[in-house]
């Protein structure tokens, strides 16, 4: 059997990560003993090491049920980028090519699989399995399994099959999005035998939480995007037109954009989701149909255009921001229109006991959106998780509403439902009160009432706000089936009659992000230009060997590369994400990109601020070590060995053999000799076999310079 050992072994080696995440290692450890395992982790957790690794340390082939050919392809593509023997199965693959991969299976070639339900349970592959020595079964989007969870897919209820037929071999479930009852499903329905079964925190801690009201979204989109130059994102819309026009409008503002729904051609949308993944397009405005098939690690912002039906779909697609961990954005907007339609959209369905859940659920989802405490509070509750502080990374908890007295305000709305006989919608009910003169107010008569006109110095925003404040503390209610109107309570009496007094929220809203860019570190500036710099690396190496660029290197990993400027092998292999196999293919890439920018960033500074090497010559009198000298300066030491050419070419006394010897010289001469003494730094590194650093050829070419009259 495995070892937990070999298993963080091959964590480092193949994903080049030094250490499991939270939970990990004890599923990991579960899956090895042979145990059926349930995993509830949020959406960039790292669900998927949980049975990769698993797969690379056991004999045999681990076989994955996924629910999309898009996310099959991306899971693939990311394991051979990182060393791992993996293919899929799926309709889009010719029978020939399914028959070489099948093959492959037999002969043990491949450590996992991945297969569609559909296909795994068609005639003749569960007896070809029989034949292949599977490890491990890991189904993933688990929640697809229950009837209660918000994506429910009758496919995925005859995955018994697996338990029945192999009983012997593990199943690992997992999934971002299950309340209780769902993962009661999920254990029933699989058949699973005592599994252990893992909840990991709900908390995604890098994701910024805001909602804006529904007014003046567009203008509201470009501010957003404007800030957020060369980020990629979602927008999610409610209707196919939607995506479509509002995609056409950011690209006549100038927005790199494009759009995704289901009523496009298979190609069409395949087409879409390439460019985003590739990072060719940077914004797809699309439906809930551009769903799970989304693997791609550096998306930093996801938009809601329109609310959502459900706190499992909104908070799996805001989970598909910041995958890497990340700083990322979430912006959802909110209208009571909004959920007027929805309820609208859920009510055409002929499933009674259906359309009362997801009725249910809306509700919940229009409290988050109407929230006026910690967004991230709500949400975390909402899956059973308790958070015993407020998050401070949501628009509530960085501009706290203020509470007023509002007993006034509520009288006012109340003697209103009143006045108007309990006949009056939201909208009715705020025309009313702000003095309209509409056909709906004049027809009904509701002119003529004493509250008419008496809450004209509020807006009707702020009215609305009001209103569903009021909605949540039972003051009033909603008769769906009575057109929507509202109705008073008891609670409503005991604010007109009984000296109740009423705290409502003032919600203003403030620019914040202005500020927080005007406020960051000019270091901080610094590392964005070389993060950039390696951005555009990672971009022009994915396309040269066709995968999306986050598969070549996450934004965190080049974040971690530009703070620390790993100049040689052994510092780039401990940056978190950079394994062997990735070191060997894209390594010295980097490396020179690093150290091209810090050589870059060194000329500016002798132009901006004159002659800084003088300052690194004092130290050096002083008897300092180059890597003391870096520390005491706070540089990277490729900057103080700049330097040191810069001096060396300027005639002062330094004393270069101590760091490049004779006989080391003679070798780099010979080849400076060859491409010239501006030839590029890569290039005679390579030259050279990669045998001597990039500082000793740096310095060798100033000796050259010197002795040959440069």
């Amino acid at each position: 059997m495995a070892t937990i050992r070999e298993a963080r072994e091959a964590l480092k080696l193949y994903f080049g990560y030094e250490q499991f995440r939270p939970m990990q290692e004890q599923i990991i450890e579960g899956v090895l003993q042979g145990k059926d395992v349930v995993v509830l982790m949020p959406t960039g957790g790292g669900k998927s090491v949980c049975y990769q690794v698993p797969a690379v340390v056991q004999p045999g082939i681990c076989v994955v049920v996924s629910p999309l050919i898009a996310l099959m392809k991306d899971q693939v593509e990311a394991l051979l980028a990182n060393g791992i023997p993996a293919a899929y199965i799926n309709s889009s693959q010719t029978a020939e090519q399914q028959y070489q991969i099948e093959n492959q299976c037999l002969e043990g070639q491949l450590k996992l699989l991945y297969v569609s339900p559909e296909k795994l349970l068609s005639s003749g592959f569960l007896a070809f399995l029989r034949r292949v020595n599977v490890s491990l079964f890991a189904v993933d989007e688990a929640h697809c399994i229950s009837s209660w969870g918000h994506d429910f897919r009758p496919e995925y209820t005859q995955l018994k099959a697996l338990k029945q037929q192999f009983p012997s071999i593990p199943v690992i479930a997992l999934t971002a999005t299950a309340d209780k009852l769902t993962q009661k499903d999920i254990q029933e329905q699989l058949y699973l035998r005592n599994p252990q079964v893992y909840v990991a925190s709900f908390d995604r801690p890098n994701i910024n939480l805001m909602v804006k009201p529904g007014r003046d979204r567009f203008n509201k989109i470009t501010d957003f995007l404007a800030r957020r130059h060369n980020q990629p994102g979602i927008i999610y819309c409610l209707s196919r037109k939607a995506t479509e026009s509002l995609a056409d409008k950011l690209k006549r503002s100038g927005f790199n954009a494009t759009f995704y729904h289901a009523g496009m051609s298979p190609n069409q949308r395949a087409k879409a989701q390439e460019a985003f993944l590739n990072d060719d397009v940077l914004i797809v405005c699309a439906t809930i149909a551009f769903g799970m098939g989304i693997d791609k690690s550096n998306v930093r912002w996801v938009i809601h255009y329109n609310l959502p039906k459900n706190v499992e779909g909104y908070y799996q697609e805001i989970g598909r921001a910041g995958r890497d961990g990340a700083s990322s954005d979430a912006l959802l907007f909110y209208s009571y229109a909004d959920v007027m339609n929805m309820r609208s959209m859920l009510q055409d369905n002929q499933n009674e006991a259906q359309t009362e859940l997801q009725l249910v659920k809306l509700e919940r989802m229009q409290q988050f959106a109407e929230a006026a405490a910690c967004r991230r509070r709500i949400l975390l509750q909402y899956f059973g998780e308790t958070m015993t502080k407020d998050c401070g990374n949501c628009d509530i908890c960085r501009n706290p509403p203020t509470r007023f007295d509002g007993t006034v305000i509520a009288q006012k709305a109340l003697s209103a439902i009143a006045r108007t006989q309990e006949r009056s919608n939201m909208s009715l009910l705020v025309d009313v009160l702000r003095g309209a003169r509409n056909a709906q107010v004049l027809q009904a008569g509701f002119d003529k009432v004493k509250t008419y006109g008496v809450g004209r110095e509020v807006s009707t925003l702020d009215w609305n706000r009001y209103l569903h404040q009021m909605l949540n503390e039972g003051l009033i209610e909603m008769a769906y089936d009575q057109g929507y109107t509202l109705k008073l309570t008891e609670q409503s009496k005991q604010v007109l009659f009984e000296g109740r007094k009423v705290q409502l929220v003032k919600f203003e809203e403030v620019k914040q992000e202005e500020a927080a860019v005007k406020s960051r570190p000019k270091r901080e500036l610094i590392k964005d230009a070389l993060f950039e710099k390696l951005r555009t690396l990672r971009k022009s190496l994915a396309d040269e060997y066709g995968v999306p660029p986050y598969v070549i290197f996450t934004d965190t990993t080049l974040q971690e590369m530009a703070a620390e400027r790993p100049t040689n092998k052994i510092a780039m292999l401990a940056i978190s994400g950079v394994g062997a196999q990735k070191y060997e293919r894209y390594g010295d890439a980097f490396i020179t990109a690093i150290i091209d920018f810090i050589n870059e960033e060194q000329n500016k500074g002798n132009k901006i601020k004159g002659a800084t090497h003088l300052a690194t010559f004092e130290l050096l009198k002083k008897g300092y070590s180059v890597e003391l000298v870096a520390k005491e300066r706070n540089l990277n030491p490729v900057t103080v060995f700049s330097h040191l050419a810069t001096l060396y070419e300027q005639g002062y006394a330094v004393d270069l053999s101590r760091y490049v010897s004779k006989s080391e010289y003679s070798v780099i001469a010979k080849q400076i000799s060859k491409q010239g003494a501006d030839a590029k730094l890569k290039d005679l590194y390579e030259a050279l076999g990669e045998k001597y650093e990039y500082y000793k050829i740096r310095l060798s070419i100033s000796i050259y310079k010197k002795e040959n009259s440069w």
